[in-house]
């Protein structure tokens, strides 16, 4: 038995609207970065720059990540519908989040090891051409941060219950951690852009070179701790790691409220960015039915499935 009826909330809210501007939002800016990451590649290839040339090939690691949420936008809405997913397709968006988070993982290392390289092992710098990149990709990465930060249309109401998830983080992309990954690549970009031109500055006006590699490796730092959150997120969720969720003592307190109720077993896990289904087993000394422990429930919003189990307390004690 359900709260609400499942097979109906499946079709009407697996793929919501929010969601399908989300996914809009995010193939802009594959396109935006795509075209610059091409611009980049070419004019680096024709004037013989390999800052440029870098850049382009850098960009074309965000590109690749930035797809990965774009695709997993688009499997989760093509089989939305599909019997064989029982609580629906949203987990592939977070093992989207879970797969672009490696990504900028590995971005992160990559960046660090050719910094210390770099330390070691100084090269010449075309300063102005690399200052020009770094201006240039600042702006690609401002106008795309623009694009996905951009509210689109809501969907419907379970997936706007803040109140059941006070342990996500309170950005405005916490509860869709797919759309999130793509935010922090950008970011992330936008970050190193505004790293470099700091220290372009620093090589070309004040003739330190050295601080070129050293905000290679800041950058890296800070990008592998962004990485490393949204690995946690997006790992959490996909582990179903949700028994410190608030809607888990929501339920206790419901169920629990005359004093004779006792919960014996609890497995709470997420079905939807704002959505849980929960298994509960219930002793009491003069137990009711499994329909009046589950209205109790009703209050909490985020619960579109429940099923309740219901034993006398043996011996006259409960746990």
């Amino acid at each position: 038995m359900a709260i609400h009826d499942l097979s109906r909330w499946r079709h009407e809210h697996a793929y919501d609207a929010g969601n399908r501007a989300a996914e809009q939002r995010t193939w802009i800016v594959v396109a935006i970065t795509a075209a610059t990451m091409v611009a980049e590649i070419v004019a680096g290839y024709l004037t013989g720059s390999m800052a440029l040339t870098a850049d382009g090939w850098h960009m074309a690691t965000h590109v690749v990540a930035l797809s990965i949420a774009g695709a997993a936008y688009y499997l989760a809405r093509r089989w939305a519908r599909d019997e064989r997913y029982t609580f629906g397709t949203w987990k592939i968006e977070v093992l989207g989040a879970f797969a672009s988070a490696l990504l900028l993982g590995v971005v992160a290392i990559a960046m660090a090891i050719e910094s210390v390289h770099r330390l070691v092992t100084p090269s010449p710098i075309h300063f102005e051409a690399a200052l020009l990149v770094a201006v240039l990709g600042l702006v690609v990465n401002l106008a795309s941060a623009w694009v996905l930060e951009t509210p689109g249309p809501r969907g419907h109401d379970h997936h706007g219950h803040d109140h059941d998830h006070g342990h996500e983080h309170s950005h405005s992309h916490g509860h869709d951690l797919n759309l999130r990954s793509a935010y922090v690549h950008v970011l992330a970009d936008a970050f190193t852009s505004v790293l470099a031109i700091v220290a372009l500055a620093a090589g070309l006006w004040g003739g330190w070179a050295w601080v070129d590699p050293a905000m290679g490796l800041v950058g890296g730092g800070i990008i592998a701790w962004w990485a490393k959150g949204l690995l946690a997120d997006s790992a959490r969720v996909l582990l179903d790691r949700e028994m410190d969720a608030p809607v888990v003592r929501q339920i206790q307190e419901a169920i629990q409220s005359d004093g004779d109720a006792e919960i014996a077993d609890l497995h709470v896990w997420r079905v939807g960015r704002a959505s849980h289904a929960a298994v509960i087993t219930v002793v009491a000394h003069n137990p009711l039915t499994p329909a009046a422990y589950r209205e109790r429930l009703k209050a909490i919003a985020s619960l579109v499935h429940v099923s309740v189990e219901v034993n006398r307390c043996p011996h006259g004690d409960c746990p």
